[in-house]
């Protein structure tokens, strides 16, 4: 059977009138249909305000290209540029319908490519990168270490892409040295400024904080609960979701849907706050906020910018504090209680090399809630709580 080899499909790009508003530049192309058929397709790429030339409104259609010929043989491609693989990426990895990204993963990784990569490679053919010239380039790059190491995953993400649909047979980015290590070591709270700050808190930001410090939660999945998500009864918080600039997504790894145990003093701080406020149904947020009737919760940055932040000032700490300052220092707390380096992991739901004990990485074990109960008492001891630090 003859072999038909296809061909390069570049498409044509036309102008169209309108009756009204500006003309539309059109984009067409031929596709197979399910029967095999080739039928024309267009899409609207733009108006002649948006894109005033020809070789803009080109520019724009370029990811197009690449997707519409991706069956085609890599062989007859002409040379890819790093600009017209982004273009490709955005339009398939950071795209909305994409589930394997979460919402603030897509904005980060947009804002790398934008601000950092496109400037300096965006018109460097794929087979011109070099391991050296771009790790020179990050080195010149006035950013932390670890921003300048996720520049560089996020290049070596574009090539692993690239090879995906066979338009690069390797990945330099692999070869590029780039430490991540912090200039200087993060701010973590003691043991006597968590109950300050505290101290310093009217409601829901008073739970709020003490959530944070004695789950160890990221700020998405801290905001993204609802209160079907806490079983007062089994003393358990389950994470099923994250929110992070009110777009509800999935939670970091799958690691990080472990429950954890929910202690007596969360328990009853969650509990007087779900009498105080009135979004308590069981697919309300936990911290509802009322400045959109309940739909969606508190904005986390506005609470730690004017509520938890000034607290601290006004209770002596003159920190760096933002909402990962609570996760690290959950940590911290948990090395200083005893607890084993397994119910640490497990705790803060990192990811290990070698998952084990599957069933008992699900469940919510005694030596975790030992070790949340130790952190608490440190944080509030129960003569304390019982004195009304925990009902102010």
């Amino acid at each position: 059977m003859k072999h038909t080899r296809k061909r390069y499909q570049h498409g044509s790009l036309t102008i169209e009138k309108r009756k009204k508003g500006p003309s539309v530049w059109v984009y067409r192309w031929r596709e197979a249909d399910t029967d095999g058929k080739q039928v024309l397709r267009k899409i609207v790429v733009g108006n002649r305000i948006t894109y005033q030339t020809k070789s803009s409104a080109l520019a724009a259609v370029q990811g197009m290209q690449l997707e519409i010929n991706k069956e085609t043989p890599a062989g007859i491609y002409k040379p890819l540029s790093i600009g017209q693989l982004v273009l490709h990426y955005r339009e398939t990895e950071l795209a909305e319908s994409n589930p394997n990204k979460t919402a603030r993963t897509k904005a980060v990784y947009g804002q790398q490519l934008e601000t950092h990569i496109l400037p300096r490679w965006q018109d460097c053919r794929l087979q011109d990168v070099r391991a050296i010239s771009v790790e020179s380039w990050l080195n010149e790059l006035p950013l932390a270490p670890a921003t300048r190491s996720k520049t560089r995953n996020i290049m070596s993400a574009l090539y692993e892409h690239a090879m995906r649909y066979g338009w690069a047979t390797a990945n330099p980015i692999k070869q590029v040295r780039q430490s991540a290590k912090r200039l200087t070591e993060p701010d973590v709270l003691t043991v006597a400024e968590i109950p300050a700050i505290l101290a310093e808190l009217a409601e829901p930001c008073r739970t709020v904080t003490l959530a944070a410090v004695l789950t160890g939660l990221r700020r998405g999945e801290l905001f993204g609960l609802q209160w079907q998500d806490v079983d007062f009864d089994k003393c358990v918080i389950h994470v099923r979701r994250s929110i992070v600039d009110q777009v509800v997504g999935n939670t970091k790894t799958a690691g990080s849907n472990r429950p954890l145990p929910l202690n007596a003093e969360l328990s009853e701080a969650l509990a007087m706050w779900k009498l105080a406020t009135p979004y308590a149904k069981p697919t309300d947020w936990v911290f509802a906020s009322p400045n959109s009737r309940g739909e969606k919760p508190y904005w986390a940055n506005t609470l730690l910018v004017r509520q938890i932040q000034p607290a601290a000032l006004r209770a002596g700490i003159e920190k760096v504090i933002g909402w990962h300052t609570f996760r690290r220092s959950f940590a911290t707390l948990l090395q200083s209680s005893g607890a084993s380096v397994k119910t640490s992991q497990e705790l803060m739901r990192h990811a290990t090399p070698v998952m084990t004990l599957g069933t008992y990485a699900q469940a919510v074990t005694s030596d975790k809630r030992e070790a949340q109960d130790r952190i608490a008492a440190m944080i509030l001891p129960v003569r304390e709580a019982e004195n009304g630090i925990l009902a102010a």
